[in-house]
Formats: C-alpha cells, sequence, structure tokens
C-alpha cells in the first residue's frame, strides 16, 4: 500500500497521540508574521541551501513559532508535530515515520543528512524526538482496529506517505531532466526530477525550492499558491456564466491582453518566486467597460505569468530539448487555459494521458520498492505550440505585473 499525500502540513498531537489542531495546510498564512521574524535569527540563504526551503508560513517553522506564540495550551499539552501523512500512518498501523519525501517538504530536513536540522529545532523550541523518525521502509500489518475492518490488508506491506509533487512528477513520466512537470490543480507547480548530485547538496537557484522523491533523487521547482482556487474565487463573486462551455466561451473571446488589466493573484499569499507570506491579490486597470468575463481572462493570464517566472529559473537546469508535460484538473477542464499557459511560457505543451498522476506516482514508487517491474510509460496526449504573437504579448504583461509587484508587494527575495 502507497500513499501520495500533500506536503507541508502541520498536526500537533498530545500524549495518546489524538489531534490537538486541524490540518494547518501550506495555505494557511497566519503565521506570516512569525515568519518574517526568522530570518532576524536564520541565515535565510543558509537554511535555503541545507533544506532547500525557506522561512516561510508554508513550512513548518514559521508555523510552530507561531503556534508557540498565538497558542500556548496546545504548545504545553504538544508531545508529537507531524504532518497528515504521518498521522494517518499511526492511525493506521501504529508506526510514526515520515518517509525522506514528506521530511523535506517541513522545511525541517537538512538534506546533505537526511535528518532534522539542529539550528532549525533550536529556533523553533522543539526536540528531534518529537517528530516523527525519517524513514523509507514500509511497516506490515495494521492496528487490530482497522484489520478487522479490512482483512485482506491485514498483513500487507504500508509504505510511508510521499509528496504529492514528487509523485505526479513520476506518475506522469516526469522522472528525469528531459522532461519538465507543469501541474495546474488547486494551486500549481512546475517541477523536474534532479539528475544525481544536482540538487543534493548543489545549488538550487534562489527563489526556487529543493524536496526530495526519496533518498535516491531530488525533485527542484517552483509552486505558487494560485491555480485552480483563483477560477474557483471568480466563478464564486463574479456574474460569470454557470455553464463550463459557456464560460470558456466568453472567456476565449477575449483577445489574449485585450482588457488593459493587471493581476496578482495571490489570493493565498505568494509562495514561488517572492516568497511574501502575506501578499494578497490586487487588479488594475479597472473600467467602466471592464467585463466579469474580462477579469477572469485577466487573472487566468495572471497565474500563468507567475509559472513563467518560475519557468525561467527551472529550464537552464533541464536537459536541452525537454519536453513540457501538463497534468492537472484545472487544465483537464480547461482547454483555452492550456493553450494560455503555453502561449504565457513560449514552449510546446503536451498534455499527460493520466487523470490521477499523484496516485500513479505513489503506486510507481512501491512497485519500485518491493523489486516489480515497471510498467510502461503513459502515451502522451494533445501537444500545444505556442503562437510567437501572444507570446510576446504574454511577456509584456509579465513585465507589467512585475512593475505592479514591486510597487504593492515590494522586494523580499531577488
Amino acid at each position: 500500500m502507497a500513499a501520495s499525500v500533500f506536503w507541508h502540513s502541520l498536526l500537533a498531537l498530545d500524549a495518546d497521540g489524538a489531534p490537538l489542531t486541524p490540518v494547518l495546510t501550506w495555505a494557511d498564512t497566519r503565521s506570516a508574521g512569525a515568519a518574517a521574524e526568522l530570518p532576524r535569527i536564520l541565515d535565510e540563504r543558509a537554511v535555503h541551501a541545507r533544506t532547500g526551503a525557506y522561512l516561510h508560513s508554508a513550512f513548518f517553522p514559521a508555523k510552530l513559532r507561531w503556534l508557540r506564540q498565538s497558542r500556548p495550551a496546545v504548545w504545553r499539552r504538544a508531545r508529537t508535530w507531524c504532518g497528515f501523512g504521518e498521522y494517518l500512518s499511526v492511525r493506521l498501523t501504529s508506526a510514526l515515520a515520515a518517509s525522506i519525501s514528506m521530511a523535506s517538504g517541513t522545511g525541517l530536513m537538512d538534506q546533505s543528512t537526511s535528518r532534522w536540522d539542529p539550528a532549525l529545532l533550536e529556533a523553533c523550541e522543539i526536540e528531534a524526538p518529537q517528530l516523527p523518525a525519517i524513514e523509507d521502509a514500509p511497516v506490515s500489518g495494521l492496528t487490530p482496529r482497522f484489520a478487522s475492518r479490512w482483512p485482506r490488508l491485514a498483513r500487507a506491506r504500508w509504505y510511508p506517505a510521499h509528496g504529492d509533487g514528487a509523485c505526479s512528477n513520476l506518475g506522469s513520466d516526469c522522472a528525469g531532466p528531459d522532461r519538465v512537470a507543469l501541474n495546474v490543480g488547486t494551486s500549481c507547480a512546475m517541477r523536474l526530477v534532479a539528475p544525481e548530485g544536482l540538487g543534493q547538496g548543489g545549488p538550487t537557484p534562489w527563489g526556487l525550492w529543493r524536496y526530495r522523491v526519496d533518498a535516491r533523487r531530488s525533485l527542484i521547482g517552483g509552486a505558487t499558491s494560485e491555480g485552480g482556487n483563483v477560477l474557483a474565487w471568480c466563478r464564486r463573486v463574479l456574474a460569470l456564466p454557470a455553464d463550463d462551455v459557456d464560460l470558456e466561451r466568453a472567456v476565449a473571446e477575449i483577445p489574449p491582453g485585450s482588457h488593459g488589466l493587471t493581476a496578482l493573484p495571490f489570493l493565498a499569499g505568494e509562495r514561488s518566486v517572492g516568497w511574501h507570506s502575506d501578499a494578497r491579490g490586487a487588479l488594475s486597470g479597472i473600467a467602466l467597460n471592464t467585463t466579469a468575463a474580462a477579469i477572469t481572462r485577466g487573472f487566468m493570464e495572471a497565474v500563468a505569468c507567475r509559472l513563467a517566472l518560475v519557468y525561467e529559473r527551472l529550464a537552464p537546469l533541464a536537459a536541452p530539448g525537454h519536453a513540457v508535460i501538463a497534468s492537472g484538473g484545472a487544465l483537464g477542464h480547461s482547454h483555452l487555459w492550456a493553450r494560455i499557459m503555453a502561449d504565457a511560457l513560449g514552449v510546446v505543451l503536451t498534455l499527460s494521458s493520466e487523470r490521477e498522476a499523484s496516485a500513479r506516482g505513489a503506486a510507481l514508487l512501491a512497485l519500485a520498492a518491493e523489486g516489480a517491474p515497471a510498467p510502461p510509460p503513459l502515451p502522451l496526449g494533445e501537444s500545444l505550440a505556442p503562437d510567437p504573437r501572444r507570446h510576446d504579448v504574454y511577456r509584456a504583461l509579465g513585465q507589467r505585473q512585475q512593475r505592479l509587484y514591486d510597487n504593492v508587494v515590494g522586494p523580499r527575495l531577488s
């Protein structure tokens, strides 16, 4: 049994293993103030070099400091800090362990040693025994409660959860530097599996993160907190057609960049590439003739422009002539958005035929660990070539967006 689980979640457990907090996800930016305090006591570039992560609200250090300051009763009762994947494992099997993949997404693991980072533990005022053991080996069997519920799985080997981004890359057959994975779901990410050596103690471009697939492979990329959630917000608050086909048609009728709008789509804060925990959305250029469809297109294009910044940093790490393989529900439901992405990135975008890339990736990791042969690669879907004129439009829009960003959000990472 294998599982793909979202990275960066945090739970506090009491002495009996019962949760003291809800699941705190990457989208919870209440620890932005604590994140801003950390660079005063830690060298962020040194932390990034060791852990691949930033001093940002998405990661454990900021959330732990925030909980200590704002929830002192929870802090005193907490005996264990873990993510949802580890909580799932301990509930099902009684074994509390974090895979190297999941541990790398906490912002607390030194990737050169695959151990919890002492300087960060000290800054968070916790000790290593309060965190799960870092272990990729499976455990056998279920607790009595779940063994009786699922007798056919009672003796199965259960692997620790792996990070959804790593699983998504493997599941869409983007397992090396010859393929860059683009995923547009609730949020967005562009990632590549690093070759041996790169990203494992080596340099990672500033603005991008480095996590781990497993003990042998790194994953380098950038993730944005905006994606399908921005389109969902537009649907919820704007007077848009209820039918998907009608909405796509209304947005498609607006020529690229013709609406005069410049948007910052940070409805859930910013991650890559500037890493402002407390950034918020902005929309400039609204006029009397601005329509709901134009605002929607403006935000869709804005998300694509942010991904273009990620790709600009990531592409030099990929092999020459690499392919970009796209997956995710947001693109699967909007051919128009997929075309906007291709035009904004300026590269051929090939759609993956796998609808559940992360689940497939988890299965591939378990098959490999069990010594089973790998299945054949997936057939690829449609390829979308960028239009040079539209690419020029989006490049200019990206420059306009950057000027708005500099004035509204301001510098942090460069």
